[in-house]
């Protein structure tokens, strides 16, 4: 069983529907890297979902910030954008 949170947890079977192309790659990928398609889609779930965790709290971060007063003056957003301009 895995754990979240420090709960157990069980698994649930669900279907998700793919183009052929997209399988196909996924069961490359397992292959080569001796998992299973299963295994290869929950990393993947697992990577969305902390990926859009550490985005939320990003944002909360920015709205508490800006409602706290706290942003950056136009001197340095133009320092910043300047480093940029020729890239």
């Amino acid at each position: 069983m895995n754990r979240i949170d420090g709960e157990q947890m069980g698994t649930e079977a669900f279907s998700v529907r793919s183009d052929s192309k997209k399988v196909k790659q996924l069961d490359r990928l397992a292959k080569q890297q001796d998992r299973s398609r299963n295994y290869l889609v929950n990393q993947a779930i697992d990577s969305l979902l902390e990926l859009h965790a550490w985005q939320l709290e990003r944002v909360k971060e920015g709205i508490k910030a800006a409602d706290e007063g706290r942003f950056v003056s136009d001197a340095d957003m133009g320092r910043i954008f300047s480093k940029y301009e020729n890239t």
